[in-house]
């Protein structure tokens, strides 16, 4: 097994763990991805069909309609929100979002953490200090 730990900026503070699902393609909450379901139906992108309730959602950062940050909001109270986010840089929509549903956020890591993390690493976030410890099987 190896360990990786990774040092950013701690947005929205809470501990959590779970598989991680990465893209190096922004994310729209409102139009790519389903709320109901959690899945992103984004046409063209690459997570397309892909699942991330209870994941740790990686990617660069969020994208349009500010109407997004009630779609994470909604997809908290649905239970199909992802665990965490983790952006190489966080914008508003995000942020808000998270705010609002109290999901863990960490940005502006010491390394790309698309480049870094894998799709299916075990990763655990300590957003108050701004932690990532990735576990991955080798």
């Amino acid at each position: 097994m190896k360990k990786i730990k990774l040092h950013g900026r701690g947005i929205i503070p809470g501990k959590v763990q779970g598989e991680a699902i990465v893209t190096s393609q922004p994310i729209s909450f409102f139009g790519g991805l389903d709320p109901e379901r959690g899945t992103i139906i984004e046409r063209g992108h690459e997570l397309k069909g892909i699942n991330v309730t209870g994941k740790i959602l990686i990617f660069p950062r969020g994208k349009g309609s500010t109407v997004g940050s009630y779609v994470i909001y909604s997809m908290k109270k649905k239970g199909t929100a992802p665990a965490a986010i983790i952006n190489i840089e966080t914008e508003p929509i995000i942020a808000a979002g998270c705010v609002i549903a109290n999901i863990p956020l960490i940005d502006k890591l010491n390394d790309n953490p698309i480049k870094v993390i894998k799709t299916g690493d075990w990763v655990e976030v300590f957003a108050d200090e701004g932690i990532i410890e990735v576990t991955r099987e080798e």
